[in-house]
């Protein structure tokens, strides 16, 4: 009976293999007017892209087009790679209430299934805004923003690639001011940890329910996480090959950030030139955060938002880009209006980076490849060369020229598919 089965198996196995496959791998030729390297900070002119299913095959000039390719043409447009956001909360929508809109009060009554549906539209949006990448930074209730990365890898919902941080690791309280009678109100939100066994157990759980980067609020109580706290955070992460972003609204929460040698600095709002020194040597990145005219409408403070966005944002960022110190797009939206969506609101921040005077080319990088490498998906995203994912965009005029271009994308391809297109198909 066993050598009956054996030889069952192998004839099975035998049958398997030698069948000839019958599905033929998608090719797209892209036509492309001009090809930006945002690196290199350079333009190609007339440029062919060759995509086999999900991966680029092969980039130039005067490439031979196979007889069974479908043609994109964006011979009259700038082509370049899909968008990051570097802090983005898409299972998040905040509303308004009496003390003019903290995000708290939303993030306790809205239930996780309606925090995933909200994900859903956020992430449509984002795409549609050209964001081929998105990193969640957390406030996603009980792991929404996990079923939301999910549902977007299974091809159940359109959206950005996503690397997500799960349930926000924080000392006591969160960002939260909590009440001795109601000491649960914080939970799911944040997981508190202020021992190392409890920090151990925070990244673990987080890994366990399917978070890809480490979500670290440093110092939004008196006590905060000491240089050593953080460093134990990040030595548990990279067990698991993750990394870890750190919220720090204080000068001394970004300096032991920075010391501690964290993937990158969120908001930074009060950091000072030593931190920033230290940031550059230890190659952590800075995700700035602006606060804009629409925040000041939303949350009921109008006229407060020039002062805010100096302090907050155009200062730190001039700092930071003299330093040298690299910079992400990843402007913390976490609104909608029924005039803007989540994308509109995340690209259109690209005007505090022009008022604050960093050149195109920087803000650039900083949507793309200083991005890339922030996330880890480099080798991956983030370029248009042969071996990476096809994620590609398409705008009216260069960027290096006209920053304003991307606020209207034209076309996005996401992993070879064509998810907006303002190409002739023929």
């Amino acid at each position: 009976m066993k050598i009956k089965t054996f030889l069952w198996t192998v004839l099975v196995a035998a049958l398997l293999t030698g069948i000839p496959s019958t599905a033929q791998v998608q090719v797209i030729a892209i036509k492309a007017g001009y090809l930006v390297d945002p690196e290199s900070a350079t333009v190609a002119a007339n440029q062919i892209i060759l995509i086999e299913g999900r991966t680029i095959k092969s980039v130039g000039a005067n490439l031979k087009i196979p007889e069974n390719a479908t043609v994109i043409d964006l011979s009259k447009q700038t082509v370049l790679p899909g968008l990051f956001d570097a802090h983005a909360h898409l299972c998040m929508t905040t509303r308004r209430n009496r003390d003019g809109g903290r995000y708290y009060f939303t993030t306790l009554i809205d239930s996780n299934a309606y925090r995933a549906i909200q994900g859903v539209a956020n992430a449509r949006s984002m795409l549609e805004a050209g964001f081929t990448t998105v990193r969640d930074i957390g406030n996603a209730g009980n792991y929404a923003d996990t079923d939301l990365r999910r549902a977007i890898e299974e091809g159940l919902v359109p959206g950005p690639t996503i690397i997500n941080a799960g349930r926000i690791i924080a000392p006591f309280g969160g960002q939260f001011q909590m009440q001795p009678d109601k000491p649960g109100l914080g939970n799911p939100e944040y997981f508190y940890a202020d021992t190392r066994d409890e920090l151990k157990k925070a990244v673990r759980e987080n890994i366990h329910y399917g978070a890809r980067v480490i979500k670290l609020v440093v110092d939004d109580q008196r006590y905060i996480y000491s240089v050593d706290d953080i460093r134990f955070v990040i030595e548990e992460a990279a067990r698991a090959g993750l990394k870890v972003a750190a919220h720090c609204w204080t000068e001394a929460g970004a300096r032991n950030a920075a010391e501690a040698g964290v993937a990158s600095i969120e908001h930074g709002v009060a950091i000072s030139n030593e931190a920033l020194e230290i940031a550059k040597r230890n190659g952590v990145a800075l995700v700035p955060t602006p606060f804009t005219e629409t925040d000041a409408r939303e949350f009921q403070t109008p006229g407060a938002n020039k002062q805010i966005n100096e302090k907050w944002f155009i200062d730190p960022v001039k700092r930071a880009y003299k330093i040298g110190v690299t910079l992400v797009h990843g402007p913390d939206v976490i609104f909608t209006t029924k005039e803007y969506s989540r994308g509109r609101l995340s690209i259109e921040t690209i005007d505090h980076w022009v008022e604050a005077g960093i050149p195109a080319r920087v803000m650039l990088q900083a949507l793309t490849t200083n991005a890339a490498r922030l996330l880890g998906v480099e080798k991956e995203r983030g370029a248009i060369r042969p071996g990476m994912k096809a994620d590609i965009i398409a705008t009216r005029n260069n960027p290096l020229d006209k920053i304003d271009t991307l606020k209207a994308v034209t076309f996005v391809m996401k992993d070879g598919q064509v998810f907006k297109s303002g190409a002739s198909l023929p």
